[in-house]
């Protein structure tokens, strides 16, 4: 849920694959809450695997040119397919999975919970009611939001490093992943893990809630023009790409917020030298980068949904199939 991953609920979506009736309670399938933690942080985690490199261009994006008016800084990252090439030049092919180690634990922590939560919400008949899905897909993201936070952090500092004639952004200068953690609680202690989740939670709860909403018509509005045949993952992948604008349009500011938020240098007792929190954040880029300022990366972040989206079903429904049979 990009950048955390943001996939709709497995088993509606799943459900619809199989042909069943649209509007009705997916079947558990026999697998419990805990199992389906365990399934989607598995399936979270080998779509990240695949889709990091935009993690890593749309980092370097949102960085580029921070606080400064439009047109007043250089630009060594210019839209996705070129800052690609930027991010290879300076750092090796290597360089486009900057951060994976902290990635794969935040996709880990983040969609096992939220899928844990999830099934819980389910199994309680909460998603029965009118915007019950919508609702709880939002709640259990924000809750995986929370757990994953650390992760996410150091998964930011990572990728933003690079060679001081590339850098955008404060450069950590972490070691590694483990020296990353280290070096931010023996400085910050434990809150300091957690620092910059007031821009993780609404970009994930938003980010959930959109799709969750949008994911299904989109699907079919892409099947009733018949461009692909109805329940095919083709289908799923235009769907997901369809939605994704909703989604990529609604979220991206709280993705660049959330960015600016864990990259931002601090004093020794953990206050933001840059921006004193969410709102600040806000008002900050507004006012010094102008509304688009808001919109820094938003073709990485499109270009990452459908994809990932449909890699976390499809992982997620064949992890499934195995611990069932």
């Amino acid at each position: 849920m990009a950048a955390g991953t943001l996939a709709p609920r497995p088993p509606d979506s799943l459900q619809e694959f199989h042909s069943s009736p649209q509007n009705s309670p997916p079947p558990t399938g026999g697998v419990p809450p805990a199992t389906d933690l365990v399934l989607g942080a598995t399936a979270g985690c080998l779509a990240c695997f695949l889709t990091n490199p935009l993690e890593v261009v749309k980092t370097r994006l949102q960085l580029q040119g921070e606080l400064q008016p439009p047109g007043t800084y250089p630009r060594p990252y210019r839209g996705v397919l070129r800052a690609a090439v930027a991010v290879c030049r300076a750092d090796g092919l290597r360089g486009l999975q900057k951060g994976l180690a902290a990635g794969l634990l935040y996709q880990g922590l983040m969609n096992g919970v939220r899928f844990y939560c999830y099934s819980h919400a389910e199994d309680a008949g909460w998603t029965g009611y009118p915007g019950g899905t919508v609702a709880a897909g939002a709640v259990a993201g924000a809750v995986g939001a929370i757990v994953g936070s650390p992760a996410y952090l150091v998964k930011t500092h990572l990728q933003a490093q690079t060679l001081s004639a590339m850098a955008v952004g404060h450069q950590h200068n972490h070691e590694s992943i483990s020296g990353a953690f280290k070096s931010i609680y023996q400085q910050h202690g434990v809150v300091g893990l957690w620092r910059g989740v007031t821009g993780a939670v609404p970009r994930v709860a938003v980010g959930s809630a959109v799709q969750l909403a949008t994911f299904a018509s989109a699907k079919d509005w892409v099947c009733e023009r018949q461009w692909f045949r109805k329940g095919s993952w083709a289908a799923v992948l235009a769907g997901g790409m369809v939605s994704g604008v909703a989604v990529a349009v609604t979220m991206t500011p709280f993705d660049v917020i959330s960015t600016r938020l864990y990259n931002q240098p601090v004093d020794a007792d953990g206050t933001g030298k840059l921006y004193r929190g969410f709102l600040d954040c806000i008002l900050q880029i507004s006012s010094k980068e102008g509304l688009l300022g808001l919109y820094k990366g938003i073709g990485a972040v499109y270009l990452r949904l459908g994809p990932h989206t449909v890699l976390s079903l499809f992982f997620w429904d064949k992890l499934r199939n195995m611990v069932q049979h």
